[in-house]
């Protein structure tokens, strides 16, 4: 898959296992990947919902850029953040100490693909479910 097959509008779902807190969240809204010029801005929005809190509106953005058979993801102000194979199953690590970000990607049922975030730290403990369709 390239860089302009993600492009457009998908409907996500997350769960979000937080071992620490030992509560499960869930997150609802859309993903949508445009064109900004040097490849694709991502962009999401939707409601978190944690038990015991009221639903708050989350919105998260990055860049993604084609990096030959790679893909790589950026921070919104251009830093890098990972990158991952755009094809079956891709894993990829992020660490930002003392915390470490682990992801799975799995494209294997694409054009649904979902990825997997597993965090750790000495104040963190959680994992991140996302299944991402058309």
């Amino acid at each position: 898959m390239t860089l302009a097959e993600f492009e457009g509008e998908w409907r996500i779902a997350r769960m979000i296992q937080d071992r620490l807190a030992k509560r499960t969240g869930r997150f609802d809204g859309s993903a949508v990947l445009h064109a900004d010029g040097d490849g694709l801005a991502y962009s999401e929005r939707g409601l978190l919902r944690i038990p015991g809190n009221p639903p708050l509106e989350a919105v998260r953005c990055c860049l993604w850029r084609q990096a030959g058979k790679r893909i790589s993801v950026l921070f919104q102000d251009g830093r890098p953040f990972h990158d991952f194979t755009p094809k079956g199953v891709s894993t990829a690590e992020h660490s930002c100490p003392p915390d470490s970000y682990a992801v799975l990607y799995d494209f294997s049922s694409w054009p649904q693909w979902f990825s997997e975030w597993t965090v750790s730290g000495p104040r963190k403990d959680y994992s991140m479910v996302t299944r991402y369709v058309r």
